[in-house]
């Protein structure tokens, strides 16, 4: 099947966040709306605006962000391009890194500084309410239990809608949910980097939507004549169109969020929602990233 049949991610389906907020599948990560090492001003602001509503014209309605982006410039992009927002745009964004420079990311989970974040990515996106409030990092020095407390009491006064974590195992979000509910996790995971899988086997269990960042498979498993390339050109698309592809085949508890800085590249993503191949094919390729 032609990647070109269906230029929409409502094509990948839905999947209901808390069991009560929809959102198609295929989402976008807004991480790239930066300068280079996720720092400063993207090369091109006019064209970041421009990807986030040709994303809503094609249907997504799932965006996800983080306060360290920039720091603050991809909330503030979000804002600048979309407010007022159309009606069942869901936007997630995160806090929990505090950035010293390009490529910096250092974790810091006081209560009083997250608190402090969600305050103002509230004002940064001009919202009453995050629909979708990440804990970027458990900070080793902080119990997540502490980290969460203002958040819940956040939730309780209406300013967060869902909350999630982020590069947790198994047992961490067994220990987050004694303290709120959790409804989503989100991972490095892609075809060719599976370190998560029992991660992705809790989210499918326990319904929870399991977000991967990194999503598109690179390296050898991506490499020029190898399966992964061979079976893209036989279904007209490209590798990273099938490793997006794979992942919404592989649970239907999982929102891949590709990030790009370009229209071209995310209309290139977009089209990946009608990709579809049978099981013997998603085997044969499971089967050689095995190998690697």
């Amino acid at each position: 099947m032609s990647t070109t049949a269906t230029l929409s991610a409502q094509a990948s389906g839905t999947f209901s966040l808390g069991g009560k907020t929809p959102v198609h599948r295929l989402g976008f990560g807004a991480m790239r709306l930066t300068g280079e090492g996720i720092w400063g001003e993207p090369k091109d602001r006019a064209e970041a605006k421009r990807v986030l509503k040709r994303a809503i014209e094609l249907g997504v309605d799932f965006i996800d962000t983080a306060d360290s982006y920039g720091p603050y410039v991809s909330e503030e992009i979000i804002a600048e391009a979309l407010h007022p927002y159309p009606k069942g745009l869901i936007i997630a964004t995160k806090a929990g890194l505090v950035r010293t420079g390009p490529n910096g990311w250092q974790p810091l989970g006081r209560p009083e500084y997250l608190q402090q974040e969600v305050e103002m990515s509230l004002r940064r996106l001009k919202v009453e309410r995050i629909d979708l409030w990440q804990l970027h990092r458990i900070d080793p020095q902080v119990p997540v239990e502490e980290s969460l407390a203002p958040i819940k009491k956040l939730q309780e006064q209406g300013k967060i809608l869902h909350v999630g974590l982020s590069e947790v195992k198994p047992h961490e979000i067994d220990q987050a949910r004694k303290v709120i509910e959790i409804v989503s996790v989100q991972n490095q995971y892609n075809l060719g980097d599976r370190q998560h899988e029992d991660v992705v086997d809790y989210c499918t269990h326990h319904k929870l939507a399991f977000i991967p960042w990194f999503p598109v498979a690179a390296g050898k498993l991506a490499r020029a004549g190898g399966p992964l390339d061979a079976a893209a050109k036989k279904h007209g698309a490209t590798t990273a169109q099938l490793s997006l592809a794979w992942l919404l085949h592989r649970s239907p508890v999982i929102l891949p969020i590709p990030g790009t800085s370009s229209v071209k590249h995310l209309e290139e993503n977009i089209a990946a929602a009608a990709l579809k191949l049978d099981d013997a094919e998603w085997k044969a390729i499971e089967d050689d990233a095995k190998k690697k």
